[in-house]
């Protein structure tokens, strides 16, 4: 089973809760991307849909062909800070969606409502390929796989329109939308693991040119435009199943990208950088009745549990779920009450097992948001928090190991320290967990 497969399940319940605003941070650098490299009959001069008419409201630049629009900063970002000395750093939480597509099962729709309710904002890993019709698979050539190839397929068109209408609702509520690629290729010769830099490059000029010109290749005239330059908004992504971040880092070193998150597994410490780009792993975290730890996602709970979302029996789906919901509990409150590392947690908009992991993520981040001093952030909005910080400071928080609390309190910890002091001593763990992490059997329990 591919993280992204099982798509078009019947619908999940939403809430309607009211509206409030994001505790994040401003929006960060731009994007450099150099042109797409697809060859069809749109670039040769055919075929291309007209420009549509900017919609009514606050003054929008079309891009391009009209997919896309400039319409100023982006709302709901609260300014950056860095920490007085001897100041708590706040507790962030970072929710994330791989694929996000809008595949009629409300799910989208559901985590909006959600996170405007508790004035969180999210990272929103968008597929390319879901913004392309499947009759038009032939624009998608990916590396090492033959054209038009994908593991999680197409989109219908109805579903095309409906996500582009999510992903421009995210965005002008504060979240971000990142990317996870496009065809997911996750085994044989031709998986992302094998991948080169040039392929890398290839893989995201072809994810940018679906964004950028899915007017063009849809032909749509009755969609808004996406309200944001996806070229500036792009800083960072997540590959699928966890795999080939080496040689990804090579390229989008170049890119002008801030951050990662596709590091098979880290551990609930703070974040460093990798070749000039913050590092922000799935973490693990414990994981209620069992000896080992699971990774901060959706599918590794699913993997863990189950052989797969078809072969299970319902009758186990309340204990898998408050265990599900638990594992995300307690990483959150390992890092709350010592290190206050960020925490990161993945997420599918998929219907497993009866869709309790869509409950248990829900359940787990109402109970998070109740906390003094929980931000729940984007990764950009984390990223922009972290570059506004002393590095001093930062680098007196990483020596903070997994479950351990700031020797004598976070005033005295983080107090200026009096030159030539030299390096400060490491703080004695207040209770650490277990720091193994389940074995994968195979990559797809990323």
């Amino acid at each position: 089973m591919r993280p992204e497969e099982g798509h078009g399940r019947p619908a999940a319940g939403g809430r309607a809760p009211s509206r409030r605003s994001v505790l994040g941070m401003a929006a960060g650098a731009a994007l450099t991307a150099g042109g797409c490299g697809l060859r069809g009959p749109d670039q040769e001069g055919t075929g291309k849909a007209p420009r549509p008419e900017a919609p009514r409201g606050p003054a929008v630049e079309l891009i391009g062909d009209g997919s896309t629009s400039r319409t100023g900063d982006q709302p709901n970002q609260p300014e950056v800070e860095p920490l007085e000395p001897g100041q708590a750093p706040p507790q962030f939480v970072v929710f994330s969606w791989d694929g996000s597509g809008e595949v009629g099962n409300g799910l989208f729709e559901r985590f909006l409502r959600l996170a405007r309710d508790h004035g969180a904002a999210m990272t929103f890993f968008l597929s390319g390929v879901y913004l392309v019709p499947e009759s038009r698979r032939e624009l998608y050539r990916p590396p090492r796989n033959p054209v038009g190839a994908s593991d999680i397929g197409y989109l219908t068109d109805a579903h095309i329109k409906d996500t582009l209408r999510q992903l421009r609702r995210a965005w002008l509520d504060g979240h971000e939308i990142g990317t996870h690629f496009n065809g997911h290729f996750c085994s044989g010769a031709g998986s992302v693991a094998e991948w080169t830099p040039e392929d890398w490059h290839s893989e995201i000029d072809q994810a940018v040119s679906f964004v950028t010109r899915w007017r063009t290749h849809t032909g749509f005239t009755d969609v808004d435009p996406l309200p944001f330059d996806y070229r500036a908004e792009l800083v960072g992504g997540r590959t699928p199943c966890l795999l080939g971040q080496e040689n990804l880092l090579l390229a989008v070193s170049r890119r002008g990208w801030r951050y990662d998150s596709s590091s098979p597994g880290g551990r609930q410490v703070w974040p460093s950088k990798r070749m000039g780009l913050w590092d922000l792993p799935l973490q693990g975290v414990p994981f209620p009745g069992r000896s080992f730890e699971v990774l901060s996602m959706d599918y590794n709970m699913l993997a863990n549990q189950s052989v797969n979302a078809t072969r299970s029996h319902p009758a186990n789906y309340p204990g898998w779920r408050a265990q599900a919901r638990e594992a995300y509990l307690a990483g959150f409150r390992r890092a709350y009450s010592t290190n206050r590392a960020p925490l990161f947690i993945g997420n599918h908009f998929e219907e497993w097992n009866g869709g309790i992991y869509m409950d248990a993520v829900e359940e787990a981040l109402r109970r998070m948001a109740g906390h003094p001093q929980v931000r729940l952030v984007s990764f950009r909005q984390l990223v922009d928090w972290l570059d506004a910080q002393d590095p001093k400071v930062l680098a007196r928080l990483r020596t903070l190991d997994v479950g351990q609390s700031p020797e004598g309190g976070w005033r005295r910890f983080l107090a200026p320290r009096p030159r030539g002091s030299g390096r400060p001593k490491a703080p004695v763990p207040a209770a650490p967990g277990p720091q193994s992490v389940a074995p994968p059997t195979d990559p797809d329990v990323y």
